[in-house]
């Protein structure tokens, strides 16, 4: 019985999530053709905008309801937790979602106002993909290095942009009026885009150009590179917490404190198995074993096989012994594991005699032609 539920949440879930997608596709796609001149689709365009409106009306409805019913574990009250929703930032996106459609029902808005509201949808996507949250979390991490590195850069931008406005304004009065006028040559010389509508003629002009090309390779390179490691170390933070909760629901190290589970679950590295997929062959190089945490997978012993399940683990014996592998194991559906390598495998047991006599335990019985199962 919770199995069934369980799976038909999923289902819903997955349903849910279907539907909003293709409202947002709906909806960007009404945007789009809008502008097309001449296009012969009026109707249907306002058609999609209009299920797209309403399927977002009605999602935003569900979540106004349904969100006070959501961990509200800090005491507050129905109002304040739908309040705190409809000022969040995804509670506003919800909203700006629907209510220009809704609006233009009454009232004739302005060109450009639905198809702008039609491209806002595109934000939605941030609750379905975690990617798009990681973008907004390094650039809050990294806020005040990207912050003084934008102001360097605009200091610059009004320096260079002035010095050329004073070297070429007699050569192009035209072009160069102000430095207003200097600033858009500035930007798009510092971003290496060179639209060619502003060029200095002037020799002095046209040295400040290069040496204002290579500064602006040079800055831009700056918050390029703060994002970059602001992501990576975001994964590597993400990829550890994961890790970390993974390793603290194993049995055998069920018994270690924080400090020692953290220290493992830097040892260890996750790998997603598809189904039917042979993990380790038997007589190959044992190069490392492996727990699992979701899955199961079975395990080619003699004279029959053997099924592991989430909590015990498997590959210990060619690592203890150093002897090639005894069996061939296989994921019987998609499994999570987790990887712990020979090197890594020996400096752990080295550390903690009392997981190396845990191991052996459990390699013993299985050698003897029983499996451990630990829960």
């Amino acid at each position: 019985m919770l199995a069934e539920q369980a799976r038909s949440s999923v289902w819903l879930r997955r349903s849910a999530n279907a539907v909003a997608g293709g409202a947002i596709a709906l909806s960007v796609g009404a945007a789009m053709v809008e502008t097309l001149p001449g296009q012969p689709w009026g109707a249907h365009v306002a058609t999609a905008r209009a299920v797209a409106a309403i399927v977002f009306l009605i999602e935003f409805a569900v979540r106004l309801w349904l969100v006070p019913t959501v961990g509200d574990a800090t005491g507050r009250t129905r109002l304040r937790t739908r309040l705190r929703y409809l000022l969040s930032p995804l509670g506003v996106i919800d909203a700006v979602a629907f209510l220009p459609w809704l609006v233009s029902l009454a009232v004739p808005l302005g060109t450009g106002l639905l198809e702008l509201a039609g491209m806002l949808t595109l934000l939605k996507l941030a609750r379905y993909f975690d990617a798009l949250g990681l973008i907004a979390v390094v650039i809050a991490r990294e806020g005040r290095p990207l912050i003084a590195a934008l102001t360097a850069m605009a200091i610059l931008l009004l320096i260079l942009s002035t010095a050329m406005y004073l070297l070429e304004r007699e050569a192009q009065p035209e072009i160069f009026r102000s430095i207003p006028d200097a600033m858009w040559w500035g930007i798009v010389t510092m971003a290496t885009v060179g639209y060619g509508d502003l060029a200095p003629v002037t020799s002095l002009g046209r040295v400040l150009g290069g040496f204002t090309m290579l500064l602006g390779i040079a800055m831009f390179a700056v918050p390029a590179g703060l994002l970059a490691t602001g992501f990576a170390e975001e994964l590597r933070k993400r990829e550890f917490v994961v890790t970390w909760q993974s390793v603290a629901r194993v049995p055998l190290f069920a018994r270690l404190d924080a400090h020692r589970i953290a220290a493992i679950a830097a040892l260890l590295r996750p790998r997603i198995v598809p189904p039917n997929t042979v993990i380790v062959r038997r007589n190959d190089p044992a190069e490392a074993m492996f727990f699992i945490m979701e899955g199961e997978v079975e395990v080619d012993a003699r004279p029959h096989p053997v099924r592991l399940k989430a909590g015990q683990f498997f590959g210990e014996i060619g690592l203890l012994h150093d002897v090639p592998r005894t069996a061939t194991v296989a994921a019987v559906g998609e499994c999570r594991l987790l990887a712990l390598a020979v090197a890594d495998f020996r400096r752990l047991i080295h550390q903690y005699p009392s997981l190396k006599a845990e191991i052996e335990r459990v390699a013993e019985a299985r050698q003897g032609g029983a499996s451990s199962t630990f829960s």
